[in-house]
């Protein structure tokens, strides 16, 4: 652990000084229009990852932070405005990573004359050093967070060693906790921003280390244990499956209450005009849709969503990612990019935005996993009920397994070139001390993924209902169904499977819209054994990435990735889909 952060913060200048080429190439704009008073009002906030800055400005400011202290969640620039000062957080610096979220950082910093360094009061030594290349002619203060992660062995020795690094540097040096901050705490940043200064040549010898507490006993044992990777793989799906499972039962409680409530102006509907009666009811308007989606999809969402923060808060989800990584890392992941697949079983298009903060050399690889393999909250559910209305519910399992394998499989096969050489080091997630959660980290972490998905997912969801609509009242629906009807019998389907495969490409709850009656409880079409069940639920679930999805990552990645990945998969989803289908047939 310790050659591999000397490793890491040893070629962390190297990483820094190429990016400051870069940002020195193209000058902000904004920052030469902006007016000078203005300029003086702005703070921009850095340091690296887990430091606390997200809780910090949120603390500060009383705004909702886009994230927390916590790896990997700041995905851009975020300003937070008060009375005196525009608070501009930036992503956490990652040390000797390239990824999107450092150009932004460093281009916040390009325009920036008063900086606001924060820094693990533990750690705060070697995260200067880090920082120093980024530093010059910026107006300077410190804030050393953490406080209650440090070791005392007098009353006065707290103020003597921020007292000492306030004389080194010369700058104003503030030592809090951010998770309990004071009245005085506000104070004490506000006044530090105030009187900034820029930093004179000092020796980083010279600056006295504050001292972590030990590591309890139980805790250790803990984090150890966590290295080992089917432990961890355990507890990072174990409690979600759980969770959604009984999610997906109670709402099958409400289905028919909710459905009686809408009956009526379904029923109404059906009376307006053709293109109406269709967008609005029908099979797939956005009414009529609008009881999976309050039952099914969005409690998914929300399940996922909060376990994700919870274990980030916790910093769980480093030690889960660092134990899973060996297991990951042939397939061309990290540990760090596992948590941005897991949030793609709550939506996709978070997941795909939270890639940012990927390496770039492996960014497209985990774009392709959470395409691939993340069943979102519309695929999981249809996907479940499908499997409870005839009665195979244990397919579940086989379903998940095998989509779990699939992915592995897909994923190795499309390994970019970089990643197959063995001297490639991928980065690990740099451990801290496992925690209580924080319940407003989970607050914020919960309602930015939920603003995400209403504010980019949901109106394309009403779009695709709106055009699915449209498709079924002008026959065009009928017709393409018709015309990959025959292609059916090539992965052991009768024709009548084409209308899933197509809705569930469309969007992924079409799946089931094109699988289940309306009572939800029966087919209406034959299916004549499990096998035939699981073929056809796979391939309208992986053979495309659902539209939202697929503009997401063209918007993210380029309209070329899109178009290269999306048939890539569509090649390896039918292999795959053939195996099952007629590989299936020996075993059922």
């Amino acid at each position: 652990m310790h050659s591999q952060t000397e490793r890491v913060n040893k070629n962390l200048n190297l990483q820094l000084e190429s990016f400051i080429q870069l940002m020195n190439s193209v000058k902000s704009e904004k920052a030469t229009k902006r007016d000078p008073v203005q300029k003086t009002k702005e703070v921009v906030v850095v340091g690296l990852e887990s430091v606390g800055k997200s809780s910090l400005l949120t603390g500060l400011t009383g705004h909702f932070a886009e994230s927390s202290a916590l790896q990997g969640t700041t995905l851009r620039c975020e300003r937070y405005s008060d009375l005196d000062w525009d608070w501009v957080d930036t992503p956490g610096i990652i040390t000797g990573s390239d990824a999107l979220t450092m150009k932004d950082a460093l281009s916040a910093m390009e325009s920036a004359e008063t900086v606001l360094i924060v820094l693990r009061s533990y750690a705060a030594n070697e995260e200067l050093s880090s920082l120093l290349p980024l530093l010059a002619s910026k107006r300077i203060a410190v804030v050393l967070t953490f406080k209650d992660k440090l070791e005392w062995t007098e009353s006065k020795e707290e103020q003597s060693l921020v007292a000492a690094w306030r004389e080194k540097l010369q700058v104003p040096v503030v030592l809090l906790d951010t998770l309990s901050l004071k009245h005085s705490d506000h104070d004490d940043v506000r006044n530090a921003v105030v009187d900034a200064r820029p930093l004179l040549n000092f020796d980083l010898e010279d600056l006295p280390k504050f001292q972590a507490k030990k590591k309890r006993t139980f805790l250790q044992k803990i984090e150890k244990a966590l290295e080992f990777a089917p432990l961890s793989l355990l507890l990072l799906f174990g409690p979600a499956w759980i969770a959604v499972t009984q999610a997906n039962s109670l709402a099958d409680r409400f289905y028919d209450t909710v459905g009686s409530v809408l009956n009526p102006l379904l029923s109404w509907l059906e009376s307006l005009p053709g293109p109406l009666s269709a967008t609005l009811g029908g099979d797939y308007g956005v009414v009529a849709m609008f009881p999976f989606l309050l039952l099914y999809a969005l409690p998914t969402i929300l399940i996922f969503t909060g376990l994700v923060a919870i274990y980030k808060s916790t910093g769980l989800i480093d030690h889960l990612s660092y134990g899973l990584h060996p297991w990951l890392k042939p397939f061309g992941l990290g540990g760090r990019d596992l948590v941005r697949i897991v949030m793609g079983f709550g939506c996709n298009v978070p997941a795909v935005i939270a890639t940012r903060s990927c390496s770039s050399s492996t960014r497209c690889t985990c774009v392709s996993a959470i395409c691939f393999g993340s069943a979102c909250s519309y695929q999981l559910p249809a996907t479940l009920a499908v499997f409870s209305a005839v009665g195979l519910t244990w397919l579940s399992y086989l379903y998940l397994a095998v989509l779990a394998l699939t992915t592995l499989i897909y994923l190795y096969m499309t390994k970019p070139p970089a990643l197959r050489q063995k001297k490639n080091q991928m980065l690990l997630p740099e451990l801290g001390h496992l925690r209580c959660p924080e319940a407003g980290a989970v607050i914020r972490d919960s309602f930015q993924t939920l603003r995400d998905f209403v504010v980019m997912a949901f109106p394309i969801f009403v779009g695709i209902c709106l055009v699915a609509g449209l498709l079924q009242w002008s026959g065009v629906l009928t017709s393409l169904t018709g015309f990959l009807g025959p292609l059916m019998s090539i992965f052991n389907l009768p024709a009548e499977a084409a209308l899933a495969i197509v809705l569930g490409s469309v969007r992924k709850d079409g799946l089931a819209i094109g699988l289940l009656n309306n009572d939800w409880d029966s087919l209406k079409i034959p299916l004549d054994s499990p096998i035939q069940v699981l073929t056809v639920v796979y391939l309208a679930g992986v053979l495309l990435p659902c539209l939202v999805t697929v503009f997401t990552v063209a918007k993210e990645m380029g309209p070329m990735f899109a178009v290269k990945m999306v048939s890539r998969q569509t090649l390896f989803a039918s292999g795959f889909t053939l195996c099952i289908a007629w590989g299936g047939a020996f075993f059922f």
